[in-house]
């Protein structure tokens, strides 16, 4: 809309220019006519000259023919001209305040996501030091002077190892990884449901459960549904749900640990010589 504006208002400054113009030769044309009829009736004029310089002026006349109406289609192609002025003016203004909330948006969102960023790479940091007992990790900007036309790049250094691109770490480097990560981001905004699909496969017993006791003593604000096959992870569940199969037919069945561990504790006890007779070292 703008540059159709800017395009009229361009044709209409070149059409009051060239009336203008044709208005001022007229207007000189007007005065050397006039000059020359003043000398022509000026006193003591010959008569034979003075009837000669009206026929040259009138056949100047003639030659001339100007346009008189152009005085008014100059002012109105000047109040034309001004009332897109005023028009251009006003979407000037208006693309000036879009432009300045563009750039208000642009910023609080850059604030907030290298607020966001730095919290993250701060907790991933803590997350992988924990989970491998002495690794470290990273988060850096491709671009850091536009973060959102390149991305991220995450490297770790497993203990006793060099810095690598997650691409290039082993299965069970690469899965201790990526839930240091999901940790770092639950602490940054926690989600209310996690669903992991054997998260555990290419961990060792230590890992899975380091893995294990992380989720079961600091995510108690979330829901974790884990699919597990490592005992040491699933005994660690508040509620465990089976799936198995009998006369090609699906059947599940559900249990609660916590219960089922204080049942067994119970029975212990019941089973304990008194206490007298249990020695005390």
């Amino acid at each position: 809309v703008q540059a159709e504006i800017e395009s009229k208002m361009e044709e209409l400054r070149g059409k009051a220019k060239e009336q203008s113009k044709n208005a001022r030769q007229a207007l000189k044309e007007l005065e050397a006519t006039r000059r020359q009829m003043a000398e022509a009736l000026a006193p003591g004029a010959e008569l034979p000259d003075l009837a000669f310089k009206i026929e040259v002026v009138k056949e100047q006349m003639l030659k001339m023919n100007p346009d008189l109406t152009a005085l008014e289609a100059y002012k109105t192609k000047t109040a034309e001209y001004e009332t897109r002025v005023r028009d251009l003016e006003a979407a000037t203004a208006e693309r000036d305040k879009v432009r300045a909330e563009y750039e208000g948006l642009r910023k609080k969102r850059l604030d907030e996501f290298m607020s966001g960023f730095n919290t993250i790479g701060l907790k991933l940091k803590e997350m992988y030091q924990m989970i491998t007992l002495g690794g470290d990790a990273e988060l850096e900007l491709v671009d850091s002077l536009d973060p959102f036309s390149e991305g991220i790049v995450f490297s770790v250094r497993p203990p006793r190892k060099s810095w690598k691109n997650i691409s290039n770490l082993s299965g069970g480097e690469k899965t201790l990884s990526s839930l240091s990560l999901v940790f770092a981001l639950h602490y940054f905004r926690p989600t209310p449901l996690y669903f992991m699909d054997e998260i555990d496969a290419a961990l060792d017993f230590k890992n899975v459960s380091i893995v294990a006791h992380y989720i079961k003593e600091r995510t108690r604000n979330a829901q974790f549904i884990i699919i597990s096959l490592r005992n040491n992870m699933f005994e660690l569940a508040d509620r465990l749900v089976g799936i198995y199969k009998t006369d090609n037919c699906t059947k599940s069945v559900a249990i609660n640990p916590s219960a089922f561990v204080v049942g067994q504790d119970s029975r212990a006890q019941e089973q304990e010589p008194p206490a007298s007779a249990v020695p005390v070292h």
